[in-house]
């Protein structure tokens, strides 16, 4: 049985082929989701820019601007960032799953696939990610951890977490990104300003003390194999 949403949320399907936008939006809908379609990239930019929905379900090859393209715009968007995106692509390529995720997005079904399985993700992603989040320009609040951005401290439930620069600029860019997947070669790109392609394994050993530091937070931090890691929006277990 699908799960029914505990509130109506909006999902945005996006695909140039007609019928397979009229079996994701009937089964969705079926499901309890109001759904809103779009057939171009550019379509779909509006429409979650006005709509601002919960989910994007977001094919890959798009007429006049691709998936890739419209995913980059959505993270690049203040108003959008924060939008949970599935891809839905007939693409099998590891290369590409790859691409789609380090570019934040938060899950990926490759055609053809089970209507009932993008129910059942859809679910789960918006589980993962619904929990609200406390932002200001100052501070991200997340459970029980506090990270203030202008003084470069962290508290979790009240106590200050003494962490390196290093550790602190590792924490703000998986919070900043939270929910989405951020692969070592690229937090190695932006933590350390390093190439990409070297000593991934100081992530991992990074990642380890930070958790050991942030206690009962340190939970938040997934790691999500043969890719990287994720901060969780949520303080209790998604699915």
């Amino acid at each position: 049985m699908n799960p029914a949403p505990p509130v109506a949320d909006r999902i945005l399907v996006v695909d140039d082929e007609p019928e397979i936008v009229a079996l994701v939006a009937y089964h969705l809908a079926k499901a309890g989701y109001r759904v809103s379609t779009a057939a171009s990239g550019q379509d779909a930019l509006d429409l979650a820019r006005r709509e601002r929905p919960s989910l994007v379900v977001l094919d890959l090859m798009l007429p006049g601007m691709s998936g890739f393209d419209v995913l980059e715009q959505l993270r690049a968007d203040d108003g959008t960032r924060d939008i949970a995106v599935l891809m839905l692509t007939a693409r099998r390529e590891e290369p590409d799953r790859i691409r789609g995720l380090s570019l934040g997005a938060d899950d990926y079904l490759t055609k053809p696939f089970s209507p009932a399985e993008l129910v059942l993700r859809v679910a789960a992603i918006l589980r993962r990610t619904g929990t609200p989040v406390t932002t200001s320009a100052d501070a991200i609040v997340i459970g029980p951890m506090r990270i203030d951005r202008a003084a470069m401290t962290v508290q979790v439930d009240g106590s200050a977490v003494e962490l390196t620069p290093t550790e602190f600029k590792l924490l703000l860019t998986l919070a900043e990104r939270r929910g989405r997947v951020q692969g070592r070669g690229h937090l190695l790109e932006t933590v350390w300003e390093a190439a990409p392609d070297i000593q991934t394994r100081t992530v991992d050993m990074h990642v380890q003390r930070l958790r050991t530091k942030l206690g009962t937070a340190g939970d938040l931090i997934e790691t999500v194999r043969g890719f990287g890691y994720r901060l969780r929006a949520s303080a209790a277990r998604g699915a």
